[in-house]
């Protein structure tokens, strides 16, 4: 019984796809995919053609699902299994509809699955179970891993194959607890990958049942998920407690209880409707060699001492397609899986938790920067300068590897135009006043080469008080203006804020009744009112009210 069958036989809708076949049906319905038949050599050429999209110029809603039907390696070895990239997170539209819900409820989404899990069921057949590979199967040429089209992300600096879109699956040996993290994993051999599981401060749950299996003197089960639902792959990103079944929160988020089996080879459960599962153990004694390999940080991680697992098993769906992400420099998948969920659930902890007032919104910056270490704040106009400050320190604060840089700005700023937010810092912050920087910050997610620990910088780029009206023609006007432009046949406008002028606060209505008068062409009108406001004793230049008010003031 499918997933979808099960859910209705309990009452139950399940509001996103439980199986990527699904997912990737629904996208192509939507007309979301593209389809490449042509051989692409999935070591040199299929990720550059899928980066082309995000460092081409390409809008978000321009991304696409790309399906690779013919895969080839350098070698002229043809695959039977066609490789997924951009299915799970090419744009936010994307990601959304793999969680069944609207760009705009994400974060609601997430708030309430982490607060209310759906605890996964045992399966009764496990389509990731149908092929079953194992023994001399894996190690015999061309067999194991071998076997399946991993790309190379990084052509010209990755030293293997990797996997990318993963959900590691581990369990903790004391208390029985699963952890789902997205861990990388380069082949080795056709039965070893070298597995690199975040051991920095604030990093991966598996890491942490390595160090008990380690104390243990054990070996550590371990099973690599490549194509789940993409409600389970989401979860693997995110940052949930660390006592919480990532499984439970993948069924919240569906609507539906995730379905899972417990593997062949290893105690530990699966998803059951996954595309491919790899089974095995990590030695916690020995470790191997890993990288180079293009980092999410944008830069590439260089060699070091990480995990070595060999494969026990390798099981998956009669007809499986193979899942890769692209990562390294943002915007990637990896910047918008984290972008669409850390921001809300960001602004949640500020709202709520600290209950600053006046905080609007939060949005982390996501070219070449990977949403982590440049976080803008959005605040209400005229709201407190000490919540500001508490928003600023808070942003920072709520996790190691995030918030390098904080700025807060006011309401009327775009915090996805780093114009506007040069024109915030140059005109509404006194850098002797609103600048502070916080030490001993953790180094976070990044090149290792360049620091070991670091520090943060706050800045509250807000309006302190009114302003005078930004200098551009008013919003009707340029509305006005621009249909004009579009009945000549002129170029097609990319308007990004500001675009029009606004009122920031300084301004009369007196002033507001002269721009009226020019405009309808009664300026005669206003010289009038200034004629008789004349004074003697000032010299130019000097303010109207610092010498008194003009007429009508």
């Amino acid at each position: 019984m499918s997933s979808a069958s099960q859910a209705a036989a309990k009452g139950q809708t399940a509001r996103a796809a439980t199986d990527f076949q699904q997912h990737l049906a629904n996208l192509e319905r939507d007309g979301l995919v593209v389809r490449i038949d042509r051989p692409i050599n999935k070591d040199t050429e299929l990720h550059p053609l899928a980066r082309w999209q995000f460092q081409g110029g390409l809008s978000e809603d321009k991304r696409r699902a790309l399906v690779f039907t013919n895969v080839v390696d350098s070698s002229g070895h043809r695959y039977g299994m066609p490789v997924v990239v951009g299915a799970l997170a090419s744009s936010p539209d994307i990601y959304a509809r793999g969680m069944g819900v609207s760009v705009d409820d994400i974060g609601t989404a997430w708030l309430n699955a982490i607060q209310n899990p759906i605890a996964p069921v045992t399966a009764v057949n496990a389509p990731c179970q149908e092929v079953v590979i194992t023994g001399d199967d894996l190690t015999k040429p061309g067999g194991g891993l071998a076997a399946l089209p991993v790309p190379v992300s990084t052509p010209g600096f990755d030293a293997a194959p990797y996997l990318t879109a993963t959900i590691c699956v581990t369990k903790d040996p004391e208390t029985g607890v699963r952890n789902m993290g997205t861990y990388r994993g380069a082949l080795k051999a056709n039965n070893r990958l070298g597995v690199r599981m975040a051991a920095r401060l604030g990093g991966a749950g598996g890491y942490l049942h390595w160090q008990k299996y380690k104390a243990r003197g054990e070996k550590m089960p371990v099973a690599f998920v490549i194509g789940c639902a993409p409600v389970v792959f989401f979860t693997g990103p995110q940052k949930l407690a660390i006592d919480q079944d990532e499984m439970g929160v993948a069924g919240a988020l569906a609507g539906v209880a995730i379905r899972q089996v417990r593997c062949k080879t290893v105690d530990l459960d699966v998803p059951a409707d996954s595309e491919i599962i790899i089974e095995g153990l990590i030695d916690t004694d020995m470790l191997e060699p890993e990288g180079p390999f293009g980092e999410s940080h944008g830069h590439v991680a260089l060699e070091d001492f990480n995990m070595s697992m060999t494969v026990t098993a390798i099981t998956m769906k009669r007809s499986p397609v193979f899942v890769s992400i692209v990562s390294q420099v943002t915007p990637s998948e990896s910047s918008v899986t984290k972008k669409v969920a850390y921001e809300p659930l960001y602004l949640a902890h500020l709202r709520d938790h600290l209950q600053v007032c006046g905080i609007k919104g939060v949005s982390m910056h996501e070219p070449l920067t990977n949403v982590r270490p440049v976080i803008f704040l959005t605040f209400k106009r005229g709201s407190p300068r000490s919540e500001v400050w508490r928003g600023l320190h808070g942003a920072s604060s709520l996790q190691a590897q995030c918030g390098k840089i904080v700025v807060a700005v006011s309401e009327d700023i775009d915090p996805t135009n780093t114009d506007a937010i040069f024109w915030s810092l140059a005109y509404r912050a006194n850098l002797g006043e609103d600048v502070l920087v916080v030490p001993y910050k953790s180094g976070g997610h990044g090149p290792k080469s360049a620091r070991s620990s670091d520090s943060a910088l706050l800045i509250d780029a807000t309006m302190k008080g009114a302003m005078t009206p930004l200098a551009l023609p008013a919003k009707e006007y340029m509305e006005g203006a621009k249909k004009i432009w579009e009945e000549l046949g002129l170029p097609t406008l990319a308007p990004q804020a500001p675009w029009h002028g606004y009122d920031l606060g300084d301004w009369t209505p007196n002033w507001e009744k002269w721009a009226q008068q020019a405009v309808t062409g009664e300026w005669a009108k206003t010289g009038n009112e200034t004629y008789g406001a004349r004074k003697a004793g000032v010299i130019p230049e000097t303010p109207v009210r610092s010498a008194g008010k003009s007429k009508g003031e």
